[in-house]
């Protein structure tokens, strides 16, 4: 919706029209059997995994209570984008309001910059369980766990609070409302801004260091320290059993920023609208879905909690 200024000179922005998948109308319902498909396995499985962290004695540990924090924030994540998606292509009615757009994109960033921060902390906790496992339990307890878990929270969305209010302060949107795209994407409403968007621009670099590049370099040098360590092992087992020990954890740092990557730093991913959609959708609907079969298919204690729960199952519905 467009909204006289005062004067009559300026057209303000007050809704955006998401186009979606409009150039595939015919398709709308079988996008939303596949996404509405997936959302609920995502959620399922993710609210699972938290549930047998939560219960389960063998899994209360920092791996898995840092794995129940990132499963919360998956679960938060795909919920804030994906249940609109399926709404408008029911629906096709892809309006959304100025400010559910800026609430939108202030949990995108906060828990994009959370997840950073949380599988930085992940490598790190997978560092010190290589790399100085008689002291593990000392140094990474019980209590510090909770307060490096609180931090990473904070952390994220203080970084996204930052930017919501230079945005906010310094922005006014007009002359169009058209996104072309199925969520609020920042680079897109860009687009739309009458004013001028450098000191946004300075603003969003500066957080997005703090964000992911930091605890990106946090993730690798945790990694290099475990690679070093694993490699002066002399028994050939020894090393295959600790490479597998962080296997589950690598995959998912792979899958995240291999997707930051695609959507952000390929030239043609944001010149093509098409495909930076496609990527886009690893965000909120493919990665989240594989976490947890990941975890709990490479992980000793994961597959045993699951195989006794199903044996518990049997034995409830059978006997």
């Amino acid at each position: 919706m467009l909204a006289v200024g005062p004067g009559n000179s300026t057209m303000v922005v007050t809704e955006f029209f998401l186009l979606g998948f409009g150039d595939l109308k015919e398709l709308n319902p079988l996008l939303f059997l596949v996404f509405g498909t997936v959302y609920l396995v995502t959620v399922s499985a993710t609210l699972l995994l938290v549930v047998l962290v939560c219960t389960q004695q063998v899994l209360q540990t920092p791996m898995y209570f840092f794995l129940a924090n990132l499963s919360c924030l998956e679960i938060c994540y795909t919920s804030n984008i994906v249940p609109g998606g399926l709404v408008d292509l029911l629906w096709e009615n892809r309006m959304i309001s100025m400010v559910g757009c800026v609430i939108q994109l202030y949990f995108f960033g906060a828990l994009r910059s959370t997840e950073c921060y949380l599988l930085a902390v992940m490598s790190y906790d997978w560092y010190l369980a290589v790399c100085w496992p008689l002291h593990y339990s000392t140094l990474l307890h019980g209590t510090l766990c909770v307060g490096i878990a609180i931090g990473s929270w904070l952390c994220g969305f203080s970084v996204a609070a930052a930017f919501q209010a230079a945005m906010l302060s310094s922005l006014t949107f007009c002359g169009g409302n058209k996104v072309d795209h199925f969520f609020c994407y920042l680079k897109l409403l860009q687009k739309l801004f009458c004013s001028d968007p450098h000191l946004v621009n300075r603003v969003c670099m500066s957080l997005t260091s703090l964000a992911t590049p930091v605890p990106f370099k946090l993730t690798l040098a945790s990694y290099w320290k475990i690679l070093v360590v694993v490699l002066h092992i002399p028994s050939i087992i020894g090393r295959q059993k600790e490479f597998s020990t962080c296997s589950s954890h690598l995959i998912v740092v792979i899958l995240f920023y291999g997707t930051l990557i695609l959507v952000y730093a390929v030239p043609l991913a944001g010149q093509v609208p098409a495909l930076n959609k496609t990527f886009s959708l690893f965000y909120p609907v493919v990665t989240p879905k594989w976490n947890p079969l990941i975890y709990s298919l490479n992980n000793k204690d994961g597959r045993e909690t699951r195989r006794k729960l199903m044996i518990r199952f049997c034995d409830f519905h059978f006997t």
